[in-house]
């Protein structure tokens, strides 16, 4: 998929990650068309980029309509909204269960539900979901999360094969701890020596390679943590007891705190 002269509806405009992948796919010629809740932050974003800005919250469906609308003909979606989920089950009520699923997984499959068949008609089309290490291994207080990281990758690598003669590309990326932008970073936690972290800027060059090279999946995080992810794949009982002497219950303890408050 070529980026230059493409509509690139790009979700979660406003967090660190959205920020970076805006400026990557900017000067390759992406006429964007940028979402989120904070109008704010979206409006000088657009600005910069040259793109327009549409504020809208994706859990409300009403607001997720509207959108939808709006946007007029894309030819690339960036799926990149999230909402944080940290936590222990009983420490939800069943409304931010809701509102993580919402946002998490039913807006990017709604979203791929109405721009896919245009695509499709149009020969062309590239639909890229930002999912989560946390959708390949699972994490001590992160069932919601998980869920809905899961859920995604399984989603896109399904439709992936559905699209296959169709000209539309489907790509998920995903990335680990990422420094200085998105949910670890906001959280504030302090992890472990030897587990390492990426930039937003991988994250945004990873976009950039699948929607140019359509390549089904793409992990952005240290060769460590990509095996660690890899083997929990193949052994998740016993990558669970390594997680968990690497630390995992500490991080996860403090990204529940960190976050217990943007669900």
């Amino acid at each position: 998929m070529q980026i230059s002269g493409s509509t690139v509806l790009l979700t979660g405009a406003t967090g660190g990650i959205g920020h970076a992948i805006a400026r990557a796919l900017a000067p390759r010629g992406a006429k964007l068309i940028l979402t989120g809740r904070r109008g704010e932050v979206l409006e000088p974003l657009a600005a910069e980029t040259g793109g327009r800005a549409i504020a809208v919250d994706l859990s409300d469906r009403a607001q997720l309509h509207t959108l939808l609308a709006e946007s007029g003909d894309i030819d690339i979606l960036v799926a990149n909204a999230a909402l944080p989920a940290s936590g222990t089950l009983d420490s939800f009520s069943v409304e931010e269960i809701d509102r993580a699923l919402e946002v998490n997984l039913r807006a990017p499959i709604v979203i791929a539900h109405e721009l896919a068949p245009a695509m499709a008609r149009r020969g062309h089309g590239q639909l890229v979901f930002i999912s989560s290490l946390a959708g390949k291994a699972t994490q001590p207080r992160a069932s919601i999360y998980n869920a809905s990281k899961f859920g995604l990758r399984g989603f896109a690598g399904s439709l992936r094969a559905d699209l296959r003669q169709s000209g539309v590309g489907v790509s998920t990326v995903f990335p680990g701890f990422v420094s200085d932008a998105g949910m670890f970073a906001d959280a504030n936690v302090e992890l472990p020596k030897g587990v390492g972290t990426s930039t937003p800027e991988e994250v945004a060059d990873a976009v950039v390679t699948a929607i140019e090279k359509n390549r089904g999946e793409i992990d952005v995080a240290p060769l460590p943590m990509r095996l660690g992810s890899k083997f929990a794949g193949i052994a998740p009982e016993l990558a669970a007891t390594v997680s968990r002497r690497m630390g995992a219950e500490e991080i996860a303890r403090d990204m529940q705190a960190g976050q217990g408050e943007k669900r």
